[in-house]
């Protein structure tokens, strides 16, 4: 028998928008004594770095950044898909696929408290996600290609009006004896020394614009805006009306939580805020007292109107719930700007490499988080040009000086097998910031 399982969502963004099921059988949940001992040696060094008075003044760094008070600028570095080539599978000592997976969370907490010594805070918690079924629309695209991190391309699964009629809202089906069983095998791995906590993000994006695609096709989505339009913002409303309604059931099923913590939100950036949650909070969290995030990195090949009038006001429904939010991934906003600016409780702002940065700097000021993305390409070259990486990022915090800025590292899809990479990116970068 297998059980449905959420997968650790870590910090790699590159997974769905929405939590997806993976399946792991229920001998996953029993742990052999060697397992246990290779996590709990883990857990303790993890407990030790998240004491060290370091990691408070790094907490109080990213709420005063958050709030909009002056910092220095603040450094964040994940290297995604990087993490696979820093701690490769034959370094796991754990033997169980579960077991595993804890391991993983681990050894990247110690790295990152021990050797990237960038801002990232070290947590003495242990999040274990709920165990839950596909959050689904009924219909997916068929995958084809892909294999080893490869290319692929989709074949859309809406061909017609009439594959409306298959969608359906997310449905949230939490298998709570199986998540009461893995939350207790963690307390009892890792309890004497973490925090465990029960804590699910259930949702990456809330942009929708990638579901969008996914059930159309990402040309014929643009084809669309102009051969039917109203297929479009058919398809949009009901995206917006689910998305709605999942929110409606996670609030009222007591399954949201606080993400105003160290948790990474929006497309870069930690969620320490002394603004959340909001009045009212009772100890359930309520999409008020979070961040709430959406981008629309697919629609990038469509005009602002077009934007406007396609994706912005099913967006905009959405973020009105959330008491800060966080807009933009990879795709330039300087062209957007005009539109996004009405977002309410827009707090981070993300300025991507394809951005004019001197017009985001402009546009953005010191009201809001100039959430800046360095170009990871530096770090997947044949060599890593030092000197290169500090002339652009000393160009990028003379051209933002007057700005609330992070540099956040991410979106690596390899680093060549060289975890210095990611080392040296992120002293790089903590020493250009120190110069302002």
């Amino acid at each position: 028998m297998t059980i449905p399982y959420h997968a650790d969502p870590g910090l790699d963004q590159s997974r769905d928008a929405m939590a997806v099921s993976t399946k792991i059988s229920a001998a996953d949940l029993r742990f052999s004594s060697a397992d246990r001992r290779v996590l709990h040696r883990l857990a303790e060094e993890v407990a030790s770095l998240a004491a060290r008075p370091a990691e408070d003044e790094k907490r109080g760094l990213w709420r005063r950044h958050n709030a909009l008070q002056t910092t220095r600028p603040l450094v964040f570095c994940d290297p995604e898909h990087g993490w696979y080539e820093i701690i490769p599978p034959d370094q796991l000592e754990c033997e169980n696929a579960l077991a595993r997976r804890w391991e993983m969370r681990l050894r990247k907490e110690i790295f990152w408290g021990t050797r990237m010594a960038d801002d990232y805070t070290i947590e003495p918690h242990f999040d274990v996600p709920h165990v839950h079924g596909d959050l689904d629309w009924g219909l997916r695209e068929t995958r084809i290609g892909g294999q080893d991190g490869g290319a692929w391309r989709l074949e859309a699964p809406v061909t017609s009006e009439e594959n409306l009629e298959e969608l359906h809202f997310p449905v949230v089906q939490v298998d709570q004896e199986t998540t009461d069983r893995a939350v207790g095998l963690a307390e009892e791995v890792l309890g004497d020394v973490l925090s465990v906590r029960l804590k699910t993000q259930w949702w990456w994006s809330l942009g929708m614009t990638r579901t969008l695609v996914g059930l159309r096709g990402l040309d014929q989505m643009m084809y669309d805006m102009v051969d039917r339009p109203g297929l479009i913002h058919n398809l949009m409303s009901f995206l917006r009306d689910g998305t709605m309604a999942l929110l409606d059931a996670l609030e009222e099923q007591g399954l949201l939580s606080l993400n105003c913590d160290g948790t990474y939100v929006g497309s870069g950036g930690l969620g320490w805020s002394t603004e959340l949650p909001k009045p009212g909070f009772d100890g359930t969290a309520r999409p008020c007292d979070m961040w709430g995030f959406a981008e629309s990195q697919e629609t990038v090949g469509i005009s602002p109107g077009m934007f406007a009038e396609f994706v912005f006001p099913y967006q905009l429904t959405i973020l009105e719930r959330f008491g800060l939010n966080c807009y933009g991934c990879c795709e330039p906003l300087d062209q957007r700007w005009h539109i996004l600016e009405q977002v309410p409780n827009l707090r981070r702002v993300s300025v991507s490499p394809w951005a004019d940065l001197p017009a985001m700097a402009e546009m953005l000021g010191d009201a809001y988080i100039c959430s800046i993305k360095p170009n990871p390409a530096d770090l997947a070259m044949s060599n890593l040009d030092e000197d290169r990486v500090r002339a652009n990022l000393r160009q990028t915090l003379s051209t933002t000086r007057h700005c609330h800025v992070e540099l956040i590292m991410k979106d690596n899809h390899t680093i060549r097998n060289d975890p210095q990479r990611v080392i040296r990116w992120s002293r790089i970068a903590q020493e250009e910031a120190a110069r302002l």
